[in-house]
């Protein structure tokens, strides 16, 4: 067999990040409502001995934390890779996603025990206060809503910080209607009833956000992708024979990244090939950093190995024996083999 070498095809979009200033302005004005709004709130709780304005206020304060650890990020991310850091602090932005949400987590758990409290022995509300401060929330919240569906949500900090104003939209009309019964009714119970609420709202957006962060850390396919089905789709493309070593993961939010080991029947164009890999991958994918190596196939072993390639000229053969003799995950070949 003719002596082939390596040839690794790498072709990516470098428009990578969450970045404009655009958006760095939405969610600046965002949190300055949120945080002057938080303060007039927790003193207005305080005073009206209210939890679902206490819990609706340390919700707002997660929010406005996540808002500043985004665009933290945002200018973290748009930092040059250099150094140790080759792909740059892409994922700091998953850091402070995943900050928030167990901030949300620990947050939820201690107003769920003060809650169950307040069932138990029900302090008295001022339910005309909690009221008005409700309906006022939710304007600043639609305001808010509006100020982040305006930024560039393909980042998991804006769309958690988008998705927790959302939950406090809710929250407050949860707080809203508790004022009113206590208004009207008297039943002091429906404050902590509310707050329960929130504590549930709060426990989806924060479960959600930690298991999103937790699936790029731990280097999962992007949601969506079925690794299996891509390397099939892989291995159906004419004149490759097997692709094994098939790596896909998110570098950050909306950035896939693939690698894979392409093996090429003998005699066929490796960089044809690897050219047409990359335009499927980027064209029904998604996938514009993609890394391949591609080779032509060898002398193979039993139908249950790994295919592996003819040796070099002057190579040793021990060296030879043990390429790619253990691959990392699925191997996919034309025609019906085992998975």
């Amino acid at each position: 067999m003719t002596e082939h070498a390596h040839s690794h095809g790498h072709s990516h979009s470098h428009a990578h990040g969450v970045a404009p200033d655009a958006d760095r302005r939405w969610l600046r004005s965002a949190l300055l409502l949120l945080t002057a709004y938080m303060a007039v709130e927790v003193v207005i709780g305080v005073l009206a001995q209210s939890l679902a304005l206490i819990s609706d206020a340390a919700h707002m304060l997660t929010d406005a934390v996540s808002i500043v650890l985004a665009l933290v990020a945002m200018r973290l991310a748009a930092r040059p890779a250099r150094g140790g850091y080759t792909y740059g602090l892409k994922r700091a932005e998953i850091l402070s996603a995943q900050a928030n949400g167990i901030t949300l987590l620990l947050l939820s758990v201690w107003l769920a025990y003060e809650a169950v409290q307040r069932l138990i022995s029900p302090p008295e509300v001022t339910g005309g206060l909690v009221l008005v401060t409700a309906l006022s929330g939710i304007v600043v919240n639609l305001i808010c809503t509006w100020l982040l569906s305006r930024a560039n949500r393909s980042s998991l900090n804006v769309e958690g910080a988008y998705q927790h104003i959302l939950t406090d939209l809710f929250g407050f009309v949860a707080t809203a209607l508790a004022g009113l019964i206590v208004l009207t009714t008297g039943f002091e119970r429906a404050d902590a009833i509310a707050s329960l609420v929130v504590v549930a709202l709060m426990l989806r957006a924060g479960t959600g956000l930690v298991r999103e962060s937790g699936r790029i850390f731990m280097e999962a396919a992007p949601a969506g992708v079925d690794p299996d089905a891509l390397g099939e789709r892989l291995v159906a493309t004419e004149e490759v024979v097997e692709v094994h070593d098939l790596h896909i993961w998110l570098i950050t939010s909306g950035q896939p990244a693939l690698s894979a080991h392409i093996l090429v029947a003998p005699g066929g164009d490796c960089h044809k090939v690897r050219r047409g890999l990359q335009e499927l991958l980027s064209g029904e994918y998604g996938i514009s950093h993609a890394t391949l190596q591609v080779d032509h196939v060898g002398e193979q072993g039993s139908p249950d190995d790994v295919l592996t390639l003819g040796p070099r000229p002057g190579a040793d053969a021990a060296e030879e024996a043990g390429h790619c003799e253990d691959a990392h995950g699925p191997v996919h070949r034309s025609g019906p083999h085992r998975r």
